[in-house]
């Protein structure tokens, strides 16, 4: 009708990332990835170098963080991710070469849950968690984001290390460590979970049935018994790593065995 304007409002939720219309497996929450992220013992980062013939994959220490805003909830917040490492990496001189935008980059963390194991090996499965992220990267200049990074990475990997620790760094320590802050464009996860699910011409063969054993290996990373270094002093391992180291390794446990039931 003439006269008339009609508007289309797309409303995207705040609290996940964009949306890839040809996958439809993906989980996009802030929370799942973010969370998969942050747990994830190594992350592996991938990148492309022109001076080599091959994509470059690297395993890395990293999490996400919010130097603006440090109070930000990582499961409901958009957030930075953060990888550190020697000065002279690979990734950290292409990410100070790199355009303003920064270096293209994507980062995976994976967790496996258990092997899925079917009558048929076709059917065979395996449970596990999964988040890739994809962004560009900068090298961080300002030392109080460095320093920031560096306490993030740190107790994401053993919380309160940095505080029960010797800090602030030193000058030699901090001009041979670097710091990528990742600002990440859009990220997914897929996760896998239950038990086996059988073709149903193999469910009727008895004989099949009764001589193939089905069902879930759980598996879970273990944190083992702590061993002291040949410098080491302190006559009992500190209670904060003794409990952490617990917590995780039961926590894990836990949850390879709960996802068998979903």
């Amino acid at each position: 009708m003439a006269g008339w304007r009609t508007e289309v409002w797309l409303f995207v939720d705040p609290q996940v990332y964009c949306k890839d219309p040809d996958d439809s497996k993906g989980t996009y929450d802030f929370a799942t990835i973010h969370t998969l992220i942050n747990t994830c013992p190594v992350l592996h980062v991938s990148f492309n170098d022109p001076e080599h013939p091959f994509p470059v994959v690297l395993p890395m220490l990293g999490c996400t963080g919010n130097f603006q805003d440090r109070s930000a909830d990582p499961e409901a917040t958009a957030q930075d991710l953060y990888i550190h490492g020697y000065v002279s990496g690979r990734v950290f001189k292409k990410g100070k070469e790199a355009a303003d935008r920064g270096l293209p980059i994507t980062v995976a963390a994976t967790f496996l849950d258990g092997l899925v194991l079917a009558l048929a090996p076709f059917h065979n499965s395996c449970n596990y968690r999964s988040a890739v992220a994809y962004g560009y990267a900068t090298l961080v200049t300002d030392e109080a984001e460095a320093l920031y990074a560096m306490e993030l990475i740190t107790d994401n990997l053993l919380p309160d290390r940095w505080a029960k620790s010797r800090n602030p760094p030193t000058k030699a320590e901090l001009s041979s460590t670097s710091i990528l802050r990742i600002r990440i464009e859009t990220a997914s996860a897929k996760i896998r979970e239950g038990g086996p699910s059988d073709d149903r011409a193999d469910l009727k063969n008895k004989d099949l049935v009764k001589d193939t054993w089905t069902g879930v290996v759980p598996y879970w990373g273990t944190w083992g018994e702590p061993v002291e270094g040949k410098d080491n002093g302190c006559a009992e391992v500190e209670p904060y790593i003794e409990a952490w180291r617990t917590k995780e390794t039961s926590k894990a446990r836990n949850h390879a065995f709960e996802v068998i039931e979903k």
